[in-house]
């Protein structure tokens, strides 16, 4: 089965959750959203992520959706999301992804971030300083949940 994790990052976190991913699973091809995308037809198994900014994904994500839906319907398909938030994600891929998408994905997960305050503009320091309670460098990208994760997609 050949599978493709596609993903759309600001910073970087969520290409690397990609590349935790393709590593777990031994076989995966990644590729960012910005760049032109391969021909899903090559592909039995999608996996997409996003980060995370107020809720939201990100909006090369919410177009490949609505460009590729009939093609993502056919397709062994997992989400996967990036953020600082230490909550499950439900509430994220239920206001982000279309319905009838939402009705074949096999697996979804919230898998953490990383906030680099060296990438981050002044009002992005200041709203992670309130949140995390810290204002250096803070990863949180979680490796049980990504194996978590994986298991599900491979099951």
């Amino acid at each position: 089965m050949k599978k493709l994790i596609l993903y759309a990052t600001k910073y970087g976190a969520t290409a690397e959750i990609a590349r935790r991913i393709a590593e777990k699973l031994g076989d995966a091809n990644t590729h960012d959203l910005k760049n032109p995308i391969p021909d899903l037809a090559e592909y039995d198994c999608i996996i997409i992520g996003s980060s995370i900014y107020a809720g939201a994904f990100r909006k090369e994500v919410k177009s490949f959706f609505a460009q590729n839906e009939g093609e993502l319907l056919q397709k062994k398909l997992g989400l996967f999301a990036s953020g600082m938030s230490r909550g499950d994600g439900d509430k994220v891929f239920a206001e982000n992804v279309p319905d009838k998408i939402k009705q074949t994905i096999k697996a979804t997960a919230l898998l953490g971030g990383i906030f680099d305050p060296t990438k981050a503009n002044f009002m992005e320091r200041f709203i992670m300083k309130i949140v995390t309670k810290q204002s250096g460098h803070v990863e949180r990208i979680d490796d049980s949940k990504i194996e978590n994760f994986v298991r599900e997609m491979q099951g």
